[in-house]
């Protein structure tokens, strides 16, 4: 039956072979920097990009099988295209939790800073658990009632993310909005380029929105909409958003906010109640006072040995008013 084709046009081969290449590179660059950075809470974007990578094999054998398709790489493409996302979603909202406390700006998050990423990431395992749920149910449909009931749970998984999404962009919006306005000190010291990765924040988070909406439209719409019976919508507003946000995270990696030292920013002086009070040489002081002098002053210790040598530090919390007046 027409109503239960696998596909609504026939997979481009070429453009299956394209991004499986330009996915497999950046997740194995992504590997790489994990590792080395040892960036674990990147670890599900990691997944998300391999989700990416072997969804792209699974569209690549589709296309292969024109028109003879079978049900694995379908469902392969299907399932693993739709939650890649979701996986890179996860890490995203850990990554603006780690700049708001290296920022030292807890006091200015929507959300609570302890119960950020918790809150966030919960929400994405409540969509990942809906779309993987959905996307299994419409994969294996034998009728059309089972069709029309894993689209549904596919809508409300996406659903749920863009609603989440919406609110993270919000809760980044008014973070940024309150640290440009009243700079702390530690945003104002700091060296590590949390500005840049605020605008690289910003840039991934519409990206991911831009294909969880044409993701929600395409399952609305149906077998029957213009979106899934074309090809190109699926490589314009899918596997290119989510390719330029893998690629963003490549270049402006995480691990230079997540691990940036505490002892980048300097310490205040008035921190330890200590100043710092360049000494001079006692021949070169402009002074007048006598070794006789400075030996009768209490509390001054004059070294004794061969002139220049180096002797114990001055002790000057005692040391009478009218040495200090002569020196």
């Amino acid at each position: 039956m027409a109503e239960f084709k696998l596909y609504h046009y026939d997979p481009s081969l070429t453009a299956a072979i394209v991004f499986f290449a330009l996915f497999c590179v950046s997740t194995m660059a992504h590997m790489y920097q994990l590792v080395r950075s040892k960036s674990w809470f990147l670890f599900p974007f990691f997944i998300g990009c391999t989700f990416e990578s072997i969804g792209y094999i699974g569209r690549l054998k589709s296309a292969m099988q024109t028109p003879n398709w079978t049900i694995m790489p379908y469902v392969l493409q299907s399932l693993l295209l739709l939650l890649g996302p979701t996986m890179l979603a996860a890490s995203i909202y850990m990554m603006l939790s780690r700049l708001i406390v290296f920022l030292d700006a807890s006091h200015y998050s929507l959300v609570p800073v302890e119960n950020l990423s918790k809150t966030f990431v919960w929400a994405d395992v409540i969509s990942f658990l809906a779309q993987s749920g959905g996307g299994g149910m419409l994969a294996n449909a034998k009728s059309a009632g089972n069709q029309k009931m894993g689209r549904t749970i596919i809508i409300i998984g996406l659903a749920i993310q863009i609603y989440f999404f919406a609110f993270f962009i919000t809760v980044l919006h008014v973070f940024h909005r309150r640290i440009i306005n009243n700079p702390t000190k530690r945003n104002l010291s700091a060296v590590a380029p949390w500005r840049r990765f605020i605008l690289v924040l910003y840039a991934a988070s519409g990206l991911i929105m831009i294909r969880s909406v044409f993701r929600i439209v395409e399952y609305i719409t149906g077998t029957n909409g213009k979106l899934q019976s074309s090809e190109v919508y699926v490589y314009v507003f899918d596997a290119s958003m989510i390719f330029i946000t893998t690629v963003l995270f490549n270049v402006f990696h995480p691990s230079r906010i997540a691990f940036a030292t505490k002892d980048e920013a300097p310490v205040s002086s008035t921190d330890n109640h200590t100043i710092d009070m360049p000494l001079e040489p006692l021949e070169h002081a402009n002074h007048n006072a006598t070794e006789a002098d400075l030996s009768d002053a209490e509390g001054v210790f004059v070294p004794q040995g061969a002139p220049g040598d180096v002797g114990p530090c001055w002790d000057v919390s005692a040391t009478d008013d009218s040495v200090l007046r002569d020196a």
